[in-house]
């Protein structure tokens, strides 16, 4: 089943890859890698703030990170001109977690994008990975993550 296929399926649609924030682009491509800049938490109502162990569970962190997910996808479709088919398989992600000093559950956060990453893309979607805590992030955003990906 095409990547395409299975995120009909899933209820997706990529979006637009969205526009960088600062002086930097959103991803760049090197051989047959690309590497994309990290993406914050957004959904259909704006930004997805929050600290993770202060006023946000591990279950809403982990949404966040899955809409992370979505926009580092529509990055990649964008990297590939359009045709996300052309994706190979995700190699890496790091994934930053707004959270305190003693909230421990950043893996459960990052998990959101990565059973997404799998669900969406299959074995294609299994990747290495890091996740890590953040005093703050930029906007007051619960979750940002980048990736690396391999197309052809």
């Amino acid at each position: 089943m095409s990547f395409t296929a299975r995120l009909s399926e899933l209820g997706v649609t990529l979006p637009d890859a969205p526009a960088p924030a600062a002086n930097y682009v959103p991803f760049v491509r090197v051989g047959n890698l690309v590497h994309v800049s990290g993406q914050i938490s957004m959904g259909p109502d704006g930004l997805i703030t929050g600290k993770l162990g202060a006023d946000m569970d591990v279950a809403a962190g982990a949404q966040a990170a899955k809409t992370c997910a979505i926009s580092l996808l529509a990055q990649v479709k964008a990297a590939c001109g359009g045709d996300i088919e052309r994706l190979v398989r995700v190699v890496k992600l790091v994934g930053f977690v707004n959270s305190t000093a003693d909230f421990t559950d950043q893996p459960k956060v990052i998990n959101g994008a990565s059973d997404f990453m799998v669900e969406a893309l299959g074995d294609a979607g299994r990747h290495a990975r890091s996740a890590v805590s953040a005093v703050s992030l930029p906007l007051g955003v619960a979750v940002e993550i980048e990736g690396i990906f391999e197309i052809k």
